[in-house]
């Protein structure tokens, strides 16, 4: 089948049979990218759909303008609309490649508007390096899953149409066609872990494990999980107990006659609902929670606390992550939606010791009192004004709006 033919059949696959309107194609100027560009265009042209081209400059390099503009160019000799997104916000330490491509989410998110699918270029290639990645840190059967061909972050699903397509097959397409494209430095430089699975993937290949083998293997990896993430559900369905919203109370018996994979990824994925973290625990943290937990003890990871208690585990927001922390476009701690109606003069923070003292100390029915200091409040100043969680004054301007879904169906993946 021929290239073209396979990013229809990928396409078909991703977001047919009905075909939105348009879609947004995230092109860095490299060479995936650049043949998906141009695969795309084709496709467009066939079906009736808008694209829009989006680059994002990350500024890490002096040639990253040049790049983007080059992308430019091509876009407008394809009829396609183009715009440039430029990161500054460059972290003084830490891993800048994380950050970027966070950074990267972000600035599209907030780019596409109504265009709800966005296309990214990762290739076969990108499976087979990211299995290797997270081989060496220790991964299960979650990290080591393929990537999702689709999935929802920051307001918009990332397609992945060319995850079947080979990178060699990729640069012989722009090759063949004269599509431009450019080879960034950094794919080489051994600083940087992706580009020293490339290289270990090269001496792999002699053996029988190169990108081929890693990609069926991660993808069969991937059925797997999909079986165990449905096991998953159906034991925390079944072992959930009421807790005020954003909370997560499991009866700690049920809990404690699961199976020791399924308590893992019951508890990873409460910790992510409860942080609304991008990420789960790595699982060397999570196997010392859950013992710890299991032997009725208390816990603190992932930004939350997990009490074990007589008759159920308790797990909410740690008050110390939310402290003093304020709204970032029209959120609080990323799952509070705040109404754009809110009273002008008023801040969202977390009720706190300062919020317990005007409130009379409450209580909530079914959770520990710890658990209000992390809750959401509206303030006045030093005054509180109003707090959802204990039934304080008007509740419709905070509401749960978690960005990877309710508990416990987020343990299903995209």
């Amino acid at each position: 089948m021929s290239l073209p033919a396979r990013f229809a059949e990928a396409m078909g696959g991703l977001v047919g049979p009905d075909f939105p309107g348009e879609i947004g194609l995230a092109v860095s100027g490299g060479g995936d990218s650049m043949a998906m560009l141009h695969l795309a265009a084709g496709w467009a042209r066939a079906w009736g759909v808008g694209l829009r081209v989006v680059t994002v400059d990350h500024g890490l390099r002096p040639e990253s303008a040049s790049e983007a503009a080059m992308v430019a160019s091509e876009a407008q000799a394809l009829g396609l609309s183009h715009e440039t997104l430029t990161w500054d916000q460059h972290p003084g330490t830490g891993n800048l490649m994380d950050a970027a491509r966070q950074a990267r989410l972000r600035l599209i998110g907030a780019w596409c508007g109504p265009v709800r699918h966005v296309a990214f270029a990762h290739t076969r290639d990108d499976v087979a390096e990211t299995f290797l990645m997270r081989l060496r840190r220790g991964s299960g059967v979650e990290g080591l899953s393929e990537i999702a061909g689709r999935r929802t972050v920051d307001g918009f699903e990332v397609i992945r149409p060319l995850r079947e397509i080979s990178r060699v097959e990729l640069r012989q397409h722009n090759d063949v066609l004269g599509i431009p494209y450019v080879d960034d430095p950094t794919n080489s430089d051994p600083a940087f872990e992706r580009s020293r699975m490339r290289q270990l993937l090269q001496g792999l290949e002699a053996q029988g494990l190169g990108v081929e083998c890693l990609a069926a293997t991660a993808r069969r990896l991937r059925r797997s999980r999909e079986a165990l993430e449905r096991r998953a559900l159906d034991a925390a369905t079944a072992a959930m107990r009421p807790a005020p919203e954003g909370d997560v109370a499991l009866d700690r018996d049920a809990f404690a006659r699961i199976e020791a994979d399924t308590q893992l990824r019951i508890l990873a994925g409460a910790l992510q609902f409860v942080a609304s973290a991008p990420y789960r625990p790595r699982v060397v943290a999570l196997e010392e929670t859950l013992d710890r937990v299991l032997a009725g003890g208390d816990s603190t990871l992932h930004g939350c606390r997990i009490l074990a208690r007589k008759s159920q585990i308790y797990l909410f927001r740690e008050h110390a992550a939310v402290a003093g922390l304020a709204m970032t476009d029209g959120r609080w701690d990323r799952r509070w939606l705040v109404s754009d109606r809110l009273s002008k003069g008023l801040a969202v923070a977390a009720l706190g010791d300062a919020g317990m003292d005007q409130a009379g100390r409450p209580e909530t029915p079914g959770a520990p009192r710890a658990a209000l200091r992390s809750a959401p409040a509206l303030w006045d100043g030093p005054r509180l004004v109003a707090c959802p969680r204990i039934g304080l004054g008007d509740s419709a301007p905070i509401r749960l709006d978690p960005p990877g879904g309710s508990f416990p169906e987020c343990l299903l993946s995209d």
